[in-house]
């Protein structure tokens, strides 16, 4: 039985979850997290369905054995191809992925321009496009849309270097924005959020919708409709697993959490 003091438990493939945390963090400041990068397999976009089903569940079942009262599956993959899986096997633990809240705010936004050029661009990796995870939600909720998705996987080299702000990023962002842009673009990947600052400012009649700020507030609302958020104003504590690299994890996850990480604990799922 989930409890209010419990810790919420986020996992990811690797490190570009961090981003989810972040918004997690900044929306819910009282709570605490455990998150888990399953460093050791990533990426998961590579893998059978059934591969990224069976991982899904053993981050998850890691994370239930450390009493967690909510799992965010931080993982643009997993939450394509295992949510229903987790939300079976952990009922009544509350179960959240990203691909939902990002569609959902995605078509809000649409729907809000008056822009003549409608419609949602989704910018993902190589892997998410061509599962198209994103493209049936949004077709899901609305028949009608126009959707198009681009994949982007040069920004997750540069996620990963840190390189967020200099002249060579600019130059790959815009040249894999060029052409006519619709009115919404969503940020299918977890690690495109680090640059949604210079999306904005290159292209600022553009709605950037990050997937990881919508997830962060449907989790809160949905947890709060349930009671079981923190009950006292507290500063909220995050502990870091992952399965391999703890190193690297350490050095580049900084970068997606704008917050150093001072420890990492060693698992094997």
């Amino acid at each position: 039985m989930a409890t209010q003091t419990a810790p919420i438990g986020v996992f990811d493939s690797g490190m570009g979850g961090l981003t989810v945390l972040k918004a997690l963090r900044e929306a819910l400041p009282n709570e605490d997290f455990i998150y888990l990068g399953d460093t050791a397999r990533l990426p998961y976009g590579t893998k059978a369905p059934s591969t990224v089903v069976n991982y899904a569940l053993q981050a998850a079942r890691t994370l239930v054995s450390r009493e967690v009262k909510a799992i965010v599956v931080a993982c643009n993959t997993a939450s394509g191809l295992a949510l229903p899986e987790l939300s079976k096997a952990f009922d009544p633990l509350p179960v959240y992925g990203v691909v939902l809240p990002g569609a959902v705010a995605a078509i809000q936004s649409s729907q809000a321009q008056s822009r003549q050029n409608g419609g949602v661009l989704v910018l993902a990796t190589e892997s998410t496009v061509a599962g198209g995870a994103y493209q049936r939600a949004l077709l899901d909720i609305s028949p009608g849309l126009s959707v198009r998705a681009h994949a982007c996987p040069l920004w997750v080299t540069l996620a990963e270097m840190g390189e967020q702000s200099n002249r060579l990023t600019d130059e790959i962002l815009c040249h894999e924005l060029r052409g006519d842009l619709p009115s919404t673009v969503l940020l299918g990947c977890t690690h495109f959020p680090v640059f949604n600052a210079k999306l904005k400012d290159l292209f600022p009649t553009v709605r950037f919708v990050d997937s990881a700020d919508t997830t962060a507030e449907w989790v809160a609302k949905d947890l709060a409709e349930q009671g079981l958020l923190q009950s006292k104003a507290r500063s909220g504590q995050s502990e870091f697993l992952a399965t391999d690299g703890v190193a690297r994890f350490i050095r580049v996850g900084s970068y997606f959490l704008h917050a150093d990480i001072e420890h990492v604990e060693l698992v094997d799922l």
